[in-house]
């Protein structure tokens, strides 16, 4: 049994509510999605196969409990499971972070889903999948990448209609040099709604284009 794997490296945990941690991240390759924003393209197609024992050993490595499984897309390749549970056994504490579109019921309870919901402004709203809603609890967290006012309009309404604010974690987030940052506070601060802005602390700890950081 065997991932494709774009990259293995132990940073700052960059975005979430463990923002500001160290972190382990095991990024895997291929993403069903298209966003226009996307800052990963390159995990579309390239990687290693890698075992599931391999990838343990590698983060074995790092003296560090936390780990993040990302991508590209994490849960198109249905070996993810299979290390999510791995990982479990091992006692880590595991956040994974998916696009929204792809079931998560086999996901293991003890998994922390971060699920990036996508707003009109990626190109790839068609694709989101509201009934993975079903399969989340209070520990999980929603969040939404903000290009424009549409977006935050249109995601708003989505906190609203499903009562998200009132049982998880709720992040806005901004597009990467697209939307101010004053700008994004302005309307958290005028929302009504219980969300929290969000930047990518990554990107101003290193190089915005810098690979395993």
């Amino acid at each position: 049994m065997k991932l494709k794997i774009n990259e293995i490296f132990y940073s700052i945990q960059g975005e979430s509510t463990y923002i500001g941690l160290p972190c382990i991240f095991i990024r895997l390759t291929y993403c069903n999605l298209r966003c226009t924003w996307c800052d990963s393209e390159y995990t579309f197609e390239s990687g290693t196969y890698m075992s599931i024992n391999e990838i343990m050993a590698s983060i074995s490595q790092y003296d560090c409990n936390l780990v993040e499984v990302t991508g590209g897309e994490p849960l198109m390749q249905s070996e993810c499971i299979q290390l999510l549970q791995n990982l479990e056994l091992k006692k880590y504490k595991i956040l994974l972070e998916t696009g929204g579109s792809l079931p998560i019921n086999k996901v293991p309870k003890s998994v922390i889903k971060v699920i990036d919901f996508k707003c009109p402004g990626s190109g790839m709203v068609k694709k989101n999948l509201w009934s993975i809603l079903d399969d989340i609890d209070s520990k999980d967290e929603i969040k939404f990448v903000i290009k424009d006012q549409n977006d935050f309009d249109w995601a708003e309404q989505k906190v609203s209609e499903y009562k998200l604010d009132e049982t998880n974690p709720v992040i806005f987030s901004p597009v990467f040099n697209i939307l101010d940052y004053e700008i994004l506070a302005e309307w958290v601060k005028s929302s009504k709604l219980n969300i929290r802005m969000q930047i990518q602390l990554h990107k101003h700890i290193w190089s915005p284009d810098l690979k395993g950081v």
